[in-house]
Order: structure tokens, then sequence, then C-alpha cells
């Protein structure tokens, strides 16, 4: 699936969605910390992964910035550090003018009034004013694969952020779950919408059904909502 069509197929998906779809499509679910955040909220990033490993130096995150393609995210490792800023300013600006999508770190920013003065999105574990004081060697697969948390990022996953977190997702399984995370969304906002007219949840998913087929037959509230079509845990 190309940048383009990957933005406007998740452009109306939240994480909340996609993470219910993974578990109904008995996919990992592979997210980042809880840590790494949005720098604004109404935050929506949506874009195929560009791992960097980062190990002192920026040199590199241009060299990712140089081979990577419009609509790209970069996935920052940083290892989760909290004694150095490794993204700053001018290397969230060279991103933003290459065409990609936003930056995600496993790391901290510094320059937070100029990278919220963009319009780029930036995730990570929060400001510190201190750069890198130490320079180690690049690793042969440093522009291969990322690590964030404990989670394997390679150039086969793309992003998804918003205000709820990030999540990394297999791309050659974009389209079935976005089918799948579309039909949650779907569900979700028409219950909202009874709920709204007066019909409470409970009503719309048979509560008083389920709880007698829990006590004659075990069977558990997500089975139950998945025979009667509806939606809340995925």
């Amino acid at each position: 699936m190309d940048a383009l069509k990957l933005h406007l197929t998740y452009l109306d998906l939240t994480t909340a969605h996609v993470a219910d779809a993974l578990l109904r499509l008995g996919l990992p679910i592979r997210q980042a910390p809880a840590s790494v955040r949005p720098l604004g909220d109404g935050t929506h990033l949506v874009g195929r992964a560009r791992p960097a490993r980062h190990h002192g130096s920026v040199d590199v995150f241009l060299e990712a910035i140089e081979h990577a393609a419009a609509g790209d995210v970069l996935v920052v490792d940083n290892a989760g550090r909290d004694d150095e800023a490794c993204v700053g300013d001018l290397v969230a600006l060279e991103a933003e003018r290459a065409g990609l999508a936003g930056l995600v770190v496993w790391g901290r920013h510094r320059d937070t009034r100029e990278l919220r003065g963009m319009r780029l999105p930036v995730f990570s574990q929060g400001a510190l004013p201190a750069g890198p004081q130490r320079l180690e060697p690049q690793g042969l697969d440093s522009l291969v694969s990322a690590r964030i948390g404990g989670v394997d990022v390679t150039g086969d996953d793309f992003v998804l952020g918003d205000d709820d977190g990030v999540l990394f997702l297999p791309l050659d399984r974009a389209a079935d779950i976005a089918a799948a995370a579309g039909g949650i969304r779907d569900t979700e906002r028409h219950q909202a919408a009874r709920m709204r007219l007066g019909t409470s949840l409970r009503t719309q998913v048979r509560f008083a059904d389920y709880r007698a087929a829990r006590d004659r037959d075990g069977t558990t509230f997500r089975e139950h909502l998945r025979a009667v079509g509806g939606a809340i845990e995925e």
C-alpha cells in the first residue's frame, strides 16, 4: 500500500479501533511504551516506518531521511534514555522539508517551542535541554531496525499514532487491519448514537442474556459481543 493510500485508509481510524482489530484478527499488538506521547493534542500520524538507531550523532537521522520516501515516519531508537535529548528542531525541520509524515522517538527531544510551531507530528518521552555528550560507533543495522520499548520495528512496518499512543503494524496486513478496524469504528459510533437517543449500552448488547449465558455455559463477554454484533472490547 503506497503512502497516499495508507494515509487515506487510516485517516478516520484511531489507535483504539486498530488495537481492537488486531485482537479480533489474532495479530500481536505492538505498541510504543505509554511514556511516548505526542507533543500536541489532536495528533494523528500514519506512515511507513523509517528506523534509525541513535549513537550520539544526528548523522544517522540525516542518512535515514536521505533514504526515506515522502510519507515515511522516522522511528528513532535512543534506548529510552532519560539523560539526553536526541532530536531537536533542525532534524525535525529536515524531516518535514523532505516530506516525512512525522517522528516517533524512543527517547527525549528538545527545542519544544520550535517543534510545536511545526506541522510535523512528533511523539517522544518528553523534553530535556541537553543533547548527547557521547559518540559511539554506528552499527551496521542502525538503519535497518529500531527497538521501541520491547518492539522491533523495520521498514516492513507502518506507524499509527494519535492521542492514545503509537502502534507498529505490518504493512502486508494494512488492508485487513483497516477493514476490521472500520467495522469496529462503525459499530461503536452506532452504539454511541443509540445511547444518546436513550438506549443504554446494556440493552444494546443484551447484557441480561450475557449474564444468563455466562452462568449457564461459561460464555465470556467477548464471545457474547461477537455473537450479538456489539463492540466495546474488540
